[in-house]
């Protein structure tokens, strides 16, 4: 289990009520859980990402801790172009993919 991060820009008022359901709201739209299983995870993943696809307004983003990742970090978006974490001389950067 590991610490989730997600932040939410724009969307509908659902996402905020379902996300401080299962998370800790500790900004405007930004929610953590600091010990959320992956299969929970995923079953949030697929909720928001069905209602972004009913409903595409704003963006989402997730982040975690993964080993099997780049930098060790998982990232997955919604309404933005995707974002991946690549190492350049060193550097941890983030690539944004369109």
């Amino acid at each position: 289990m590991a610490l989730v991060v997600i932040v939410t820009r724009d969307v509908a008022y659902r996402y905020r009520g379902f996300l401080a359901s299962v998370m800790l709201e500790v900004a405007p739209a930004v929610y953590i859980s600091p010990r959320m299983s992956p299969a929970v995870r995923g079953r949030v993943w697929d909720t928001l990402s069905d209602w972004y696809s009913a409903e595409p307004q704003g963006s989402i983003v997730v982040v975690w801790r993964d080993l099997n990742e780049t930098g060790g970090v998982g990232i997955k978006t919604l309404g933005e172009p995707p974002k991946e974490l690549v190492e350049v001389d060193g550097l941890w950067l983030v690539r944004r993919m369109v």
